[in-house]
């Protein structure tokens, strides 16, 4: 029979502990969420910023649709591209001090289409040039998936390790015999699973050093970081020539959805002609656009963002208070590692009959042995959900039934 493995793939999946499954929600409002008729505390959302209910936001999707309809109805490069789409384009490239920024439906789709687009080299170059990918270990499987399906060599060095990193770019170098380099240095602003952030500075010194370029993934720093939220370069003030890629979404801290790559005008220019996940998708419906710039411009206004620290710190206190292990981050990811699948899903579990929603982070989404509670704080929780949380995790967490 054909694709055997299908059924092989998945009982092995439900025998380790790591089948995936979706939830479906009844019904979700503030940090609020609703599943089979039962209310829990969401404590697994990326809404950092509680953006996604706000009014300005669902106002903008309600101005959007009656200026422009339900979609874009093309491609951009058809008919798909209208004034929101461009009013977004341009507030992105102004706030973030870029020449211009392309508008993509996901970040998956971005960083893909940055991979393929970047290494496509013509036949008549494949003798004088060669080129590089070097990637942050824990860089996400979007950027790794579009380097493995692009011409190009992928490397990974340590995460946040320059050390190991200084050592890939000699070896490379060392090996260039004479052809032209292209070397696109990758690495995440704040680390979807980590919650740490990337030395930016020493990266871009790094990059500068060994003529690559620096691309930062702020899908998870956007919206949050820098003096008005502008993410993860604003706050360690790098520009455009410091980090010549810049790719960010708009479903995290945003509360919209899509995303953007923001870089010089050819860049922007040789994307738009090259990138085919932009050049062959349906262009985001024009009221999205409207909802996402509406969003970012209550955002830069708004004190969502030091609400939002001050959960993160409330929330460290009174984990450490209880002698909760936690990692270093004091982003709004706050990973608890557990160690095993099974004791991770345990845990997850019995959080679940107390009314808390903490998803298990399972290998391989994470490398095995670093299995985990993926705690993610917002804005949109009150001092008490995170006081219920830390109760919740010192009771489930010390009892013997849970697999401690």
């Amino acid at each position: 029979m054909a694709f055997e493995f299908i059924q092989a793939a998945l009982a092995e999946r439900r025998k380790d502990n790591l089948f995936r499954q979706v939830t479906t929600l009844d019904s979700a409002l503030g940090a609020l969420i609703e599943v089979d008729g039962q209310y829990y505390l969401n404590f697994s959302s990326n809404d950092y910023l509680g953006m996604r209910q706000s009014t300005a936001v669902m106002q903008g999707w309600i101005d959007g649709i009656g200026q422009f309809g339900g979609g874009s109805g093309a491609s951009p490069l058809v008919t798909g591209h209208t004034l929101a789409h461009q009013a977004l384009q341009e507030h992105l490239a102004h706030s973030l001090n870029r020449d211009a920024v392309l508008l993509f439906n996901s970040g998956f789709a971005a960083n893909q289409g940055l991979c393929q687009a970047l290494f496509q080299s013509p036949i008549s170059q494949k003798n004088t040039h060669e080129g590089h990918i070097v990637a942050d270990k824990l860089m996400h499987a979007s950027l790794l998936d579009g380097a493995m399906s692009s011409d190009t060599t992928l490397r990974r060095f340590s995460h946040n390790d320059s050390a190991h990193l200084q050592r890939l770019l000699a070896k490379i170098h060392a090996g260039a015999e004479g052809k032209t380099q292209d070397i696109l240095l990758a690495t995440e602003g704040v680390f979807s699973m980590d919650g740490d952030e990337a030395p930016l500075q020493e990266l871009a010194a790094i990059s500068a050093q060994h003529n690559a370029w620096l691309m930062v993934d702020d899908a998870h720093g956007f919206g949050v970081l820098g003096e008005t939220g502008m993410g993860a370069l604003e706050q360690h003030g790098l520009n455009q020539q410091h980090v010549p890629v810049l790719m960010a979404t708009f479903g995290k801290a945003i509360g919209t959805a899509g995303a953007f790559i923001a870089g010089s005008q050819e860049l922007i220019d040789y994307l738009t002609n090259f990138a085919k996940h932009y050049i062959y998708s349906t262009a985001m419906p024009p009221a999205q656009a409207v909802a996402t710039l509406a969003s970012l411009q209550a955002i830069q206004q708004s004190d969502q963002r030091a609400l939002l620290q001050d959960n993160i710190s409330y929330f460290r206190q009174l984990a450490n208070a209880e002698g909760i292990v936690l990692t270093p981050s004091m982003t709004a990811i706050q990973p608890i590692i557990i160690g095993s699948p099974e004791r991770t899903v345990c845990i997850s579990q019995g959080l679940r009959k107390m009314g808390l929603w903490v998803s298990a982070i399972r290998t391989p989404t994470v490398p095995k042995g670093t299995d985990r509670l993926r705690i993610t704080l917002s804005a949109a929780h009150h001092k008490k959900d995170i006081q219920a949380l830390v109760d919740g995790l010192t009771l489930v967490m010390g009892d013997d039934a849970y697999g401690a």
